[in-house]
């Protein structure tokens, strides 16, 4: 029988690259996006509609928590709190919801494969984004307490932490931030979407066994720890 993966943000960039990658192994997937053309249209920020597609999906084997937004590119004392608070709700409490939704049912069959978007940022903290530096590290944070929350249950939670990919989401990056950012990255160049999918594609499946609560670089060398 095949397994069933749910990818939010999974018709563009880095959710689109792991839903083609996932597929390729037999994996049926369901894209969850906010934009028109994906298999459930959501705002993963608001908890009760999270609810209801949960219900209406039914029961799956792996997450991938791929959605995410920049949010503000501005110097922390100029961010509104509207910006600080979209930001937080999209990347962390949408993370935070999905997980909650789906993390039962993968308990109750006793194997289950969660996959958390992080980032370098989340590290090491990116100039004039603040508010999405923050919501990285809270991802990371809240993946290491489900890891251990499910470490004998069978259901596997891990986080990746990318450099700067080329995806659609960096358009929205300010031009000097961006360059900052990839100049930090040892090989030289951004990383390829696909890069990032081999990686999801192996902690979702059955030759990940014994890492949770992990947070797994792929950064072309940046990581410092």
């Amino acid at each position: 029988m095949a397994r069933k993966a749910v990818i939010t943000g999974g018709i563009s960039g880095l959710g689109a690259a792991c839903a083609e990658r996932l597929a390729a192994d037999g994996i049926e997937v369901i894209t969850v996006d906010i934009s028109e053309g994906a298999d459930v249209v959501l705002d993963i920020a608001d908890s009760a509609a999270v609810g209801r597609a949960a219900d209406a999906i039914g029961p799956v084997d792996i997450l991938i928590n791929s959605a995410g937004i920049v949010g503000p590119n501005k110097p922390f004392w100029e961010v509104s709190d509207e910006d600080w608070k979209r930001t937080f709700a999209v990347n962390v409490d949408g993370t935070f919801n999905l997980c909650r939704a789906f993390a039962p049912d993968m308990v109750a069959k006793g194997w289950g494969r969660i996959i958390n978007f992080a980032s370098m940022a989340g590290k090491d903290g990116n100039p004039n984004m603040v508010a999405y530096s923050a919501t990285k590290a809270a991802v990371i944070g809240l993946t290491k307490t489900m890891g251990k929350d499910l470490a004998k249950c069978g259901v596997l939670v891990n986080a990746i932490a990318p450099a700067v990919v080329a995806t659609p989401m960096n358009s929205s990056t300010a031009p000097a931030v961006l360059e900052h950012i990839t100049s930090l990255i040892p090989m030289g160049r951004v990383g390829r979407p696909e890069e990032v999918a081999e990686l999801v594609a192996w902690l979702a499946s059955d030759k990940c066994s014994f890492s949770t609560g992990a947070v797994y670089d792929i950064s072309g060398g940046r990581a410092t720890y």
